[in-house]
């Protein structure tokens, strides 16, 4: 019985262990164009925060949002697959046009024990082995009239 017990014990810690490494998609508002593909350009509006271990978040000081602290709206484009964090592609591959979600990005598919940015201001910092979150929006595919 013990040795049972000692197995089912195994089995979750490694089924909490590899959730952990997931990229999850929180969505906020429903996207009612076409699923994300990794052939087109897309235009987003981001904000990027630390995921903290008690599932706070703290500002990493990068967002494309004047409402949170960009100098103005400006859009940002990207490719899925094209120069970007696994954990990105991953994510927005799971979204649609129009979508707005929480994409939460563990750190070994983020930046992993890479540092990003300057500590102590004058722009985005991520501290090494950071867990993400971002605030992303799929405004549309680059260039057509959002």
């Amino acid at each position: 019985m013990r040795s049972i017990t000692l197995i089912i014990l195994s089995a979750i810690v490694l089924a909490a262990a590899a959730f952990a490494m997931e990229v999850t998609v929180e969505t906020q508002s429903p996207g009612s164009g076409p699923a994300v593909n990794s052939s087109t350009r897309y235009s987003s509006h981001v904000t990027l925060y630390i995921k903290n271990a008690d599932g706070t978040k703290t500002p990493a000081g990068w967002s494309t949002r004047q409402t949170d602290g960009a100098d103005r709206d400006s859009p940002f484009a990207f490719q899925p697959g094209v120069g970007l964090i696994e954990g990105w592609t991953e994510g927005v591959l799971k979204m649609k046009e129009g979508e707005r979600a929480w994409l939460s990005v563990p750190s070994d598919k983020g930046y992993g024990a890479r540092e990003m940015g300057r500590p102590g201001g004058g722009g985005f910092y991520i501290p090494a082995n950071s867990d993400l979150m971002f605030d992303i929006e799929i405004l549309g595919k680059e260039g057509q009239d959002l």
